[in-house]
């Protein structure tokens, strides 16, 4: 197998995982607001506490691994995107600390319930800014970045940001459907519906306009035979929007979860599709970008490694704690019973 393929392929894999598994929990914490209750907040909180920072691995994972494998990504990519990467981060950083302070004050809860929703509100809009940079292209000049320190800000940015949060919101909306149960759940399903339309509304937008102002995306999908062969995508996608809607209040469910992320998975297919086979568009191909061969060897051993750990550590951890927040769960094996795992000011209790 072509080494760049390879490496390009472990890149996407890492930031697909990223997305889909911090894509819930950002979607958690984005529905927070608007939850009618601070019980439901609670019990909201208390759904992904036991998963949320590992689902952030993936993160440093892309990011190490473009680094090591891509270097010229790595160095060009990071300049032009600096100030939305680190507002990220920094959004990113204030949600762990509103979850580790929120379930031990009364006096400031409301002050880290706002930091905890305003957190990932601002942690899924720069990854849309930077999605929405990425497909507009990144200046280069003699092998570096060659643009304006706000290069990132952009009207596609913009319709990537809005659509990431809808889309956040709607994994999260299914999370909650499958995980919960009661007003909660009921809660989820209707808001479901709007993060939908946003997700769904946003995916049109920055479709039509990626094509309407990148003339090799255009000829990519519309030009013959490729218009016959990428049809479906688009066809699915609509098809999949449809299913989202009407399983919302089917008694399936993990089912909106699972749909939910094969809208994602459509959508990823799809900026595949536009981009190949650049690694930074539009200036280097994978080709170009890879690194050396002994710094290949290097970082595949290091992924044939690391990336078994990562995925096997992440699969136990949901299976330790699967099922419902109100019923019945299992420990290796012996079943125990979680309830009011955030009551204020008295942290995590199993019982």
């Amino acid at each position: 197998m072509d080494a760049s393929l390879f490496f390009a392929a472990a890149a996407a894999l890492a930031i697909v995982i990223y997305v889909l598994a911090d894509g819930f929990d950002l979607g958690v914490g984005i529905l927070f607001p608007v939850a009618p209750h601070d019980e439901h907040r609670d019990r909201m909180m208390e759904s992904i506490e036991p998963i949320w920072d590992g689902n952030e691995t993936w993160l440093v994972f892309g990011g190490t691994l473009l680094f090591a494998a891509f270097p010229i990504a790595y160095y060009v990519l990071l300049p032009a995107f600096y100030l939305a990467i680190m507002l990220m981060l920094f959004a990113l950083i204030a949600r762990g600390i509103a979850f580790a302070f929120r379930s031990q004050t009364t006096r400031f809860r409301r002050v880290w319930d706002v930091v905890f929703a305003g957190g990932s509100l601002l942690a899924a809009f720069c990854q849309g800014l930077i999605l929405g940079g990425f497909i507009q292209g990144v200046p280069m000049r003699d092998g570096v970045f060659d643009g304006s320190s706000f290069h990132f800000l952009t009207f596609l940015g913009v319709l990537c940001g809005i659509g990431l949060i809808g889309g956040y919101a709607l994994l999260g909306a299914g999370w909650l459907i499958w995980r919960t149960t009661g007003s909660l759940q009921t809660f989820a399903r209707e808001v479901g519906h709007a993060a939908l339309i946003l997700a769904a509304a946003a995916m049109a937008l920055v479709s039509a306009w990626t094509s309407f102002t990148q003339d090799a995306v255009a000829s990519r999908w519309f030009d013959w035979p490729n218009i016959a062969f990428l049809a479906p995508v688009p066809i699915l996608t609509a098809i999949l929007v449809g299913a989202i809607w009407r399983s919302l209040w089917l008694p399936n469910e993990k089912l909106t979860l699972l749909l939910s992320i094969g809208l994602f998975l459509l959508g990823f297919a799809g900026l595949v599709v536009s981009l190949w086979p650049y690694i930074i568009p539009w200036n280097v191909t994978i080709w170009d970008g890879v690194t050396d061969a002994k710094s290949q060897l290097f970082v595949g051993v290091g992924i044939a490694l690391i990336m078994p750990i990562v995925l096997a550590y992440q699969a136990f951890a949901y299976w330790v704690f699967r099922g419902k927040l109100d019923g019945h769960q299992r420990v290796l094996g012996a079943p125990f019973e979680t309830r009011n795992t955030f009551s204020r000011g008295k942290g995590l209790h199993f019982s």
